[in-house]
Parts: C-alpha cells; sequence; structure tokens
C-alpha cells in the first residue's frame, strides 16, 4: 500500500503532467517536506519560479546585476550574464534563496578556522549547459566561501531536515571542507552534532567509503561521517560521474546519505541507519554554509551547481522522483554554440 504522502505526491505530478512540469522544490513540497532554502545558479527550482537567482558584480566599475531565469522554471539567463559582464571580470555576490524565507547565500565571513571575509566565486569559472542551454556554476576554489548566519525555518536541535546538492563529481580536494547544509550560526565549531552538512571530497580525516573517492559525506562536526562509525563504510562508493546528485537527510535518531549519477540514472543509499556514538541527539543550529565547514574551514575546492534543504525527512520516494526531475534537466559539459551566438550578438547590441 503507498503511503498518503507518496499517494499525494503521485496525484500531484499527475496534474503538473510529468516530472519535467514540476521543479525540484514543487515535488518536496507534495512530498509534505516543503523547501525551507533552496539556491542555484543554474535554473529555477520551482515551476513558478522567475526571480533572480543570483547576483553578480563586475570588477571594471563594481556595478551589480541579478540573473534570472529566462522565463519562470526555467533555465537561467546566462546571455544577460555575459552581456553584462562583457570585457571584464564578474564575481558572484549573492545566490538567492527562491523559497521565499530569505535564506540568501552572501560572503561568508571569518570564523574559528580562518579570517574573513572569504574571498568570491568567479561568475564564469563553471560553464554548463541545462537542455542544451547554456548556464553557470559556482565554482568554489580554497580561500572562497558563502554563508547565511540568519538562516529562518531551518531545522534546529534533533529537528528533521533533507538537503541535496548538483555538484562537480571531478573537481574536489581532501582539505576541509567542502560542504553545503546546516552550520553553526557563530561561524565557529560548538561541538560535535552542531552541524549536518553534505561533504563531497577525499576528506580521510575520519569515515570513508570504499574504493579512492571522492566521496558523498555527512559533515557533523569534528568528523565527516559515511555511517555510524568513523571508518570505512561498505556501502559507500567512490564517485566516478561528470554529474553527482548528493543527497543527506536526518531525524531524530537517523540519518541517511543517499547519491547518483545527476545525468542519468537513479539514487542509491549509501547509509540509512543510526548516527555515530555522541552525535544523538544532534545539535543543529540552522546556518546555511557553501563551499566551507561550520568554523569557517576554508581550504577545500568544489563545484555547486544547485541545491536544497528541507523541512521534515523526505521519503526516499521524493528523493527518487527529485531525481528524476534533475536528470531531466540534462545538465552536460559544454555550451551551446546557438546560446553563444545568443550571447555574442547581445554584447554587441
Amino acid at each position: 500500500m503507498p503511503t498518503s504522502s507518496s499517494f499525494r505526491l503521485a496525484i500531484g505530478l499527475a496534474a503538473m503532467g510529468s516530472l519535467v512540469a514540476a521543479g525540484p522544490c514543487d515535488i518536496y513540497g507534495h512530498g509534505d517536506t516543503p523547501c525551507v532554502a533552496a539556491h542555484s545558479s543554474t535554473r529555477a527550482l520551482y515551476d513558478a519560479y522567475k526571480g533572480p537567482l543570483y547576483q553578480v558584480s563586475r570588477s571594471s566599475d563594481g556595478k551589480t546585476a541579478d540573473i534570472s531565469p529566462v522565463s519562470a522554471g526555467s533555465v537561467a539567463n546566462a546571455a544577460a550574464q555575459d552581456k553584462f559582464c562583457a570585457g571584464t571580470d564578474c564575481s558572484v555576490t549573492i545566490i538567492y534563496d527562491q523559497s521565499g524565507n530569505a535564506n540568501h547565500l552572501t560572503q561568508a565571513p571569518g570564523g574559528g578556522a580562518a579570517p574573513g571575509p572569504d574571498k568570491l566565486a568567479s561568475a564564469t569559472g563553471a560553464p554548463v549547459t541545462l537542455n542544451g542551454k547554456k548556464a553557470y556554476g559556482i565554482k568554489i576554489q580554497p580561500g572562497m566561501g558563502y554563508r547565511c548566519n540568519t538562516a529562518v525555518k531551518t531545522a534546529t536541535g534533533d529537528g528533521a531536515e533533507g538537503l541535496y546538492a548538483v555538484l562537480d563529481g571531478t573537481d574536489y580536494n581532501g582539505q576541509c571542507c567542502f560542504d553545503y547544509g546546516n552550520a553553526e550560526t557563530n561561524s565557529d565549531d560548538n561541538g560535535n552534532a552542531h552541524m549536518e552538512a553534505i561533504y563531497f571530497g577525499l576528506g580521510t580525516g575520519y569515515g570513508t567509503g570504499t574504493g579512492s573517492g571522492p566521496w558523498v559525506m555527512a559533515d557533523i562536526e569534528n568528523g565527516i561521517s559515511s555511517g555510524n562509525q568513523f571508518g570505512v563504510t561498505s556501502t559507500s562508493p567512490s564517485i566516478t560521474s561528470r554529474f553527482v546528485t548528493a543527497v543527506l537527510k536526518g531525524k531524530p535518531n537517523q540519518f541517511s546519505i543517499r547519491g547518483g549519477n545527476a545525468a542519468t540514472g537513479s539514487l542509491g543509499t549509501y547509509w540509512s541507519g543510526p548516527y555515530p556514538d555522541g552525535y544523538s541527539p544532534m545539535k543543529k543550529e540552522g546556518a546555511i554554509i557553501l563551499g566551507i565547514g561550520g568554523d569557517n574551514s576554508n581550504w577545500a575546492q568544489g563545484t555547486f551547481y544547485e541545491g536544497v534543504m528541507t523541512s521534515g525527512y523526505p521519503s526516499d520516494s521524493t528523493e527518487n522522483s527529485v531525481q528524476a526531475n534533475i536528470v531531466a534537466a540534462k545538465y552536460a559539459t559544454g555550451s551551446s554554440i546557438i546560446e553563444d551566438i545568443t550571447g555574442l550578438l547581445g554584447n554587441a547590441a
């Protein structure tokens, strides 16, 4: 028998026509685990969203411009960025929260591990295409980072939450910490269990998956975990795909790590069970980080395309539907010839 939430999800998606017609946050909403933060520089994460995705600032004069989807629910207007940034460098100054909660990611301040503010990412460091249309990811290099220490509606204490991120599976290192998710509100290390964030990389100081990495793991503060022991988790594989869907969710006495190829196929479950000893109950604080650790450890690298945080613990079926939506977005390397010509014409106008 299907659960009531999975039944409502199926009915809601049928009413919208297809997975492609829904955004990831529409799918989470129909699964009774709504997004409380939604960040992407590549596309809208709600079918009806048409507000800004991110802001860029050009070095020539310091002026800024918001980059929005081409139309509601669609891919980012990369041509508008290319026109605004023509002949100069641009950096990403804000990654807007599409959920309506104003949990925007901005330049991370200094923290216990490193002074700040952190550096900003180049606006053109990670070009990709979605369904053949050009967009840009957020390429984080050592010393860069984004944060929101005043986030609202994110999980605190032992509250339940879900997270996913689409990442570049070939951009990583072994330094601390390329994270996306829930962290301390004071940019410091406040002890075990004060974080719950997706980690991607080669970190081997605590737990790992099998093989030589990289791995999708959970940064739970003073420990990066692939399971309930700080050792090798046999069900957590090394990542080999160019685009990665990384999934993490937690609730009292249980967390789950899932992942897959963001360009094709389904999600696998790498771990589902209790937290490591000393990490339950959790003590989440609700800030949001990207590309750094909870104490502003900012020596890692990686590339972020999209990600969300939810209220409540999503079902596997909801996450599987989100994965199908991500695959339907058709992330690919390179750029569209048509998009490049359009951008050049716009720059010449």
